[in-house]
């Protein structure tokens, strides 16, 4: 049957049976009544005004027939058991660890949190907020340096990002080499390597400890502590020359070992990045893991990423919020200082989490064991005569054999008991102990190295005796206090643990509660089934550099999930490593940089981009070593075709590439997409083709077929898996044919004897440490395909355009729709101008937001693409109900606004302008407000029975940047809350 067929003599309905109908939330009864609204008798019909003719496919999608979701879980049961979880003891840079089952319920399977938005409106954000700061207070604090942020994406990215950093930090010497200790993890010099060619940034690799600094200008000196090799070195002497010859230093350090070592700060290093995954985050085949930077004081405005501060709010209560937000890249464009749009957030929550659970004793007493267990194994490997490679370690222990086959023959010895070690080269192996070891497993890997004795008896021993005699030298022994905030010591028990996790969830809207209507960020269900797998140990426990041979059931999920959004797309080929859809941005103009390299065309440097486009294309472009020209954006929210041209004329030769966004950031079907793609590809160039709005294409029509060479997905949008507050995020880059060769690849974790890579005919830079990026919710998307096959996708679309169009026409008599397409119909997002409204009453586009707060909603995405405006996006998964809900807060909202316009409010004294209102406001004492208690805090009847308090007031932003703090306060800055109340 041919989607032509479909749409014609189909409703594009799903059978109420199957998944789709719980996925997609209007009824065939209810989506009438809309198509009625709105003037179509079907919603096929609705879906062919709507969708250019030109860019419609015309086969439906080729994906097998959908699953229930019982077959689903037992598909991904099958995929599961081809894993073999081993223990893990390979470490580079991942670790096994136990996860507190009250944070993996209550956190990490919990919809309160990690259904939550990025958290732009932070009234109704304090909950994550507040754990996000602990995050940043447990790092700064371990690691000795003033500020730390929110999270970053992996560790390898983060020395990358602070390679930029010092950069940025150090401009007498800019232009000067970064020098990268040889002993630092492979992968992170695998991804410096591919970020450093595309800028054109000097990086040298040097044996520091047998060479010392190599001569020359250094911008920036980078090491990691401890080192690949697992060891422990007192940088205090080189940090020192580093520094006195001009350069600024960081360090990789590993967060449990900073309990027992001076810190990077203490050691005279500007900035420490590193992992959190071993706080308690599985190991999830190699992510998502919350990375972490942290700078000394006059480096925080340099900082990537996100940044929690402490401001107040209109009563003068403490209160948090995004810190900087300048800093974001979708203000300063090709100037902002990162790409980074997603972060780690939900992984860092769970990782703060374990801190506050454990404490700074339970943390030493943790990393204490794990040293024990690393020094039980290395006093005995080296009384049976064996050659360590460092005398100085935490936890890992590395050994030089004879010879390649005897090396081989200990890891086949340990593989057979159930453990995996380290391929380090031919000859030498490594050992990493964690918090999961156990005496027995100590004994198996001794006896795989010839050890006969028990270990188990002696390893109790050394651990016991380990309190003030390490393994490391004295001078390296932290004396420093750390983590002395009370929250890291009040809370120990599971009930504590418990009311504390919500109470912090209590304080947010997520959407578990309630519809988050953003644009362009597609907050769409996430179903439970879709979320099950994630955790089951097959999945969860496995090593990123396991051999592959033990993970063949990950292996062909993700080629499978590969292959379904190629067909989606209508590209040739997907690459699921980029985790995040920034960094997918990035791959992908990287691959199209690589290609006119390897087609001899270097003069190509120029990425068009219109003025419209969502901020990270600019600054990806930039990291991919490309020069942006901006082209103008029509009064009709479209390119400007002339203006494009004039760009092309005055660069004929120098067009690497367009950057286009489809359907339109402004919600809109573009009909002359095709033209666009024509004349740059007449030129030479390449065209990019953004995927954060594929939600308006999915079964309709396919970015590959009507003119893209490459796209990023957004799996965290498109395909379900959940934003967790800010982050984890997976953003795969699809291909045409041609550019294959240049997808993002790794021999990191491959076969270290033949030099192979992951990704056959794939030979572009790595982008993120591990093969695979995130796959730990890689399953998340497969059972979302799964379970909606080719019909279900398009009914989801088709559903995505109905409710988009139902809320414009609803609203076009209180807030007109800025831009439309054909027939007056728009994508499946529309933009709410409020420009007019604000000029008239003086209510903001702002104030909107913080007074839907009181009607229990989130906000709509505000001021992008244009300022003064809202951008609303329902999906697919809201129920008829819902959308009418909102629809009605919009409509009370406009009254409002309408009765300071006919001046029986001033805009001061509004609602509007002192929205929102906590409990603590409403039920205080005194009410001087020109507006009755019952408008502030029920503009609408149903809420009386269903009614969300933010935990505060409107929130200085501006002071918050003046007074920048952006670790825990003390408890008694919180006493104003109890006088208020």
């Amino acid at each position: 049957m041919t989607v032509t067929s479909v749409r014609r003599s189909s409703t594009l309905a799903p059978d109420a049976t199957e998944f789709s109908a719980r996925h997609i939330g209007p009824t065939s009864e209810t989506a009438a009544t809309m198509l009625e609204t709105l003037g179509y008798d079907s919603l096929a019909e609705l879906v062919d005004a709507a969708v250019p003719e030109a860019i419609r496919q015309p086969e439906p999608l080729n994906l097998p027939e959908a699953l229930s979701e019982a077959e689903t879980l037992q598909a991904l049961r099958g995929y599961a058991e081809k894993n073999q979880p081993r223990t893990q003891m390979i470490g580079q840079g991942f670790y096994d660890t136990h996860t507190p089952q009250v944070i993996l319920r209550n956190v990490l399977q919990n919809p309160a949190w990690y259904t939550a938005y990025t958290p732009y409106q932070p009234e109704i954000s304090q909950g994550r907020l507040e754990a996000l700061l602990n995050f940043q207070t447990m790092v700064a604090d371990l690691t000795g340096l003033d500020i730390a942020n929110a999270s970053l994406l992996d560790e390898a990215s983060a020395v990358a990002e602070a390679i930029l950093l010092m950069r940025r930090g150090n401009k007498k010497r800019a232009t000067a080499k970064i020098v990268l200790d040889a002993d630092i993890f492979p992968q992170t010099l695998a991804v410096v390597a591919g970020r450093a060619d595309a800028l054109g940034i000097e990086i040298e690799t040097v044996d520091i400890a047998a060479d010392g600094l190599p001569d020359g200008e250094i911008c920036g000196l980078v090491l990691q502590q401890p080192a690949n090799s697992g060891a422990v070195v007192d940088h205090r002497a080189v940090i020192a020359e580093a520094k006195e010859r001009g350069a600024m230093v960081t360090i990789a350090a590993d967060l449990l070992a900073l309990t027992l070592i001076t810190s990077p700060g203490e050691q005279g290093a500007d900035i420490a990045v590193g992992s959190s995954q071993r706080f308690g985050v599985p190991l999830f085949f190699g992510g998502p893991h919350a990375a972490f930077m942290a700078v000394k004081s006059g480096l925080q405005r340099q900082l990537p990423g996100r940044l929690v501060g402490v401001s107040k709010d209109a009563e003068g209560r403490p209160a948090y919020r995004l810190a900087l937000q300048t800093r974001e890249q979708h203000i300063r464009r090709e100037k902002a200082t990162s790409n980074i749009c997603t972060a780690q957030a939900l992984l860092a929550v769970a990782a703060s989490m374990y801190a506050v659970y454990h404490g700074p004793e339970g943390l030493t007493r943790i990393a204490k064991r794990v040293h024990g267990h690393a020094r039980t194994l290395a006093t005995a490997l080296r009384a049976a005569g064996q050659e360590l490679v460092a005398e100085s370690f935490f936890d890992t222990v590395q050994v030089r054999l004879d010879s390649h086959d005897q090396a081989e023959k200990v890891i086949a010895a340990a593989e057979a008991a159930g453990v995996n070690l380290r391929r380090v080269s031919e000859d030498v192996v490594g050992i990493s102990t964690d918090e999961t070891t156990t005496p027995a497993q100590l004994s198996a890997v001794a006896q795989a190295f010839g050890v006969k004795d028990s270990l188990e008896a002696s390893s109790q021993a050394e651990t016991t005796a380990q309190d003030q005699d390490f393994a490391f030298p004295e001078s390296l022994t932290r004396t420093s206090e750390f983590m002395t905030h009370p929250i890291f010591h009040e809370v120990r028990s599971e009930t504590q643990m418990m009311r504390y996790l919500r109470r912090l969830s209590d304080r947010d809207l997520a959407l578990d509660r309630t519809m988050i209507p953003l644009g362009s960020c597609t907050m769409k269900l996430n179903a439970a089934t879709e979320m099950e797998a994630i955790s089951w140990p097959e999945f969860a426990g496995i090593h990123p550099y396991a051999p592959a041979t033990q993970t063949t059931g990950w292996r062909e999920m993700i080629a499978d999930l590969e292959a379904r959004l190629a067909e989606v797309t209508g590209y040739a080929a997907v690459s699921i490593q980029p985790n995040a859809g920034s960094q997918g941005e990035y791959a992908g103009l990287l691959a199209i940089r690589q290609y006119h390299l390897a087609q001899g065309d270097a003069a190509r440097d120029i990425c068009l981009i219109p003025a419209s486009a969502h901020g990270t294309n600019a600054s990806s472009a930039v990291l991919a070593g490309l020069q942006v020209v901006v082209v103008a954006t029509a009064e009709d929210g479209t390119i400007d075709m002339a203006d494009m041209e004039a760009k092309i004329a005055a660069h004929p030769d120098r067009i690497a590439a367009i950057m286009l966004t489809y359907p339109s950031t402004h919600g809109v079907y573009e009909t002359e997409v095709r033209e666009v793609c024509a004349k740059i590809h007449a030129t030479g160039g390449q065209v990019y083709i953004d995927g954060a709005n594929l939600n308006a294409l999915v079964g309709l029509a396919q970015p590959g077929e009507f003119g893209g060479d490459v796209s990023h997905l957004n799996l965290h949008k498109t395909f379900c898996i959940p934003h967790g507050g800010g982050g984890p995020g997976v953003g795969p880059v699809a291909v045409a044919e041609h550019l294959k060769p240049f997808l993002p690849s790794t021999s990191v974790g491959a076969s270290w004897a033949t030099g192979e890579h992951e990704g056959e005919g794939r030979d572009g830079a790595p982008v993120t440490a591990t093969p695979f990026g995130s796959a730990g919710v890689l399953p998340i998307s497969w059972a979302y395909l799964a379970m909606m096959g080719s019909e279900g996708l398009t009914s989801a679309t088709a559903h995505a355009l109905l409710s988009a169009n139902y809320i414009a026409a609803k609203l076009k008599e209180h807030f007109p729709t800025l831009y439309t397409g054909e027939h007056g119909l728009i994508a499946h997002e529309c933009i709410l101008d409020l420009r007019e409204l604000t000029k008239a009453s003086g209510i903001t586009a702002e104030d909107v937001c913080k007074r839907l707060i009181d009607y229990g909603f989130h906000a709509p995405t505000l001021a992008f693409p244009v300022n003064g405006t809202l951008m609303v996006e329902p999906t697919e998964s809201e129920d008829l109900a819902e959308i009418d809900r909102f629809i009605a807060a919009m409509i009370g909202v406009r009254a409002e606004i309408q009765d300071i316009i006919e001046e029986r409010i001033s805009a001061a004294e509004s609602p509007l302008r002192l929205a929102p209102h906590p409990a603590a406001v409403v039920a205080g004492d005194a009410w001087d407000r020109a507006y009755p208690r019952e408008q502030a805090a029920f503009p609408v009847r149903n809420l009386l029975q269903n009614k969300y308090f933010p935990p505060v007031s409107r929130i200085d932003g501006a002071h918050g940047d003046r007074n920048l703090v952006c670790s825990c306060p003390p408890p008694e800055a919180f006493e104003l809350e109890e006088s208020t109340a």
